[in-house]
């Protein structure tokens, strides 16, 4: 791992899912997303001064340690032989060391978009006192592989593993945000503590003014076989989906760093509330 990637982490780096029924781009290992972005519109677009965002440190956080996984890299593109390579997906099948990750129409990239949340994500965490391990330390590498992601994402110890991402369906209708978790899990830590922080994430999207997916999962939630960084994980560890960077409502929360920061307070909220 460390030849590809210097960075510590799970993953849910994603390839196209043979077996998913999505219609689109989505690279995002074998999870295509819908980021359940809000309205855009002047009367559906939430005011950003109305998003919950965490506040200042509190006790007994300085002891919690929490992975985040950005999504794909701003090399992968450039070394398909190292990220075509097959690697075990953690039931007994192979699927590719990861992939480039899908784009917005105005060729605004996924990875860029995962590294842009993660780095917020990781600050406002760290405003709070909670130690945050990265899966890659900046966006111009390689991989990691999604089954190193996950080894090093069981190595930090993580009270929460959290794999950002944002889906490319080409449906013209399908958008909104959706969260991942390994089902039917493989270990203890793979089902309740993961299925509660999964729906932690997506509750608190809701509560946030993001609309749940349209046309993957129910209700916010899908539960996936596929995720190799998922499978691997022996640590509470879900996916999240911020949205189809093909929809226009969504795409423009995507490409704005006003709605990065947005999604970003929402994703460290909830990690923090997950924690309690």
């Amino acid at each position: 791992m460390a030849a590809i990637c210097g960075a510590v982490l799970l993953a849910a780096c994603a390839q196209e899912s043979a077996a998913s029924s999505k219609a689109g781009g989505s690279v995002t290992e074998g999870t295509e997303m819908t980021t359940g972005l809000p309205d855009t519109s002047a009367a559906g677009q939430p005011n950003p001064s109305t998003v919950s965002r965490p506040g200042l440190e509190s006790p007994g956080l300085s002891e919690r340690v929490v992975v985040l996984d950005p999504g794909h890299n701003g090399g992968n593109g450039s070394h398909p032989a190292i990220i075509n390579a097959k690697v075990p997906d953690g039931r007994g099948n192979t699927k590719a060391c990861n992939t480039t990750g899908t784009s917005a129409n105005n060729g605004y990239a996924e990875h860029e978009f995962t590294w842009d949340v993660a780095v917020r994500v990781r600050d406002l965490l760290t405003a709070r006192g909670i130690r945050v391990v990265m899966t890659r330390d900046d966006d111009t590498g390689v991989g990691p592989c999604v089954d190193q992601r996950a080894e090093l994402a069981n190595s930090a110890g993580a009270d929460a593993i959290v794999s950002i991402h944002a889906d490319g369906a080409t449906g013209a209708n399908a958008h909104g945000f959706h969260v991942a978790h390994s089902s039917p899990p493989l270990n203890d830590a793979q089902g309740d503590p993961s299925l509660r922080l999964a729906t932690t994430l997506r509750d608190t999207f809701v509560g946030n003014g993001f609309t749940p997916s349209t046309y993957i999962g129910s209700h916010g939630l899908n539960p996936r076989p596929d995720l190799a960084g998922l499978n691997f994980a022996e640590r509470p560890a879900a996916l999240v989906e911020c949205g189809n960077m093909r929809h226009p409502a969504d795409a423009a929360i995507i490409e704005s760093p006003d709605g990065r920061a947005r999604l970003a307070a929402t994703i460290a909220t909830a990690i923090i509330a997950y924690l309690g």
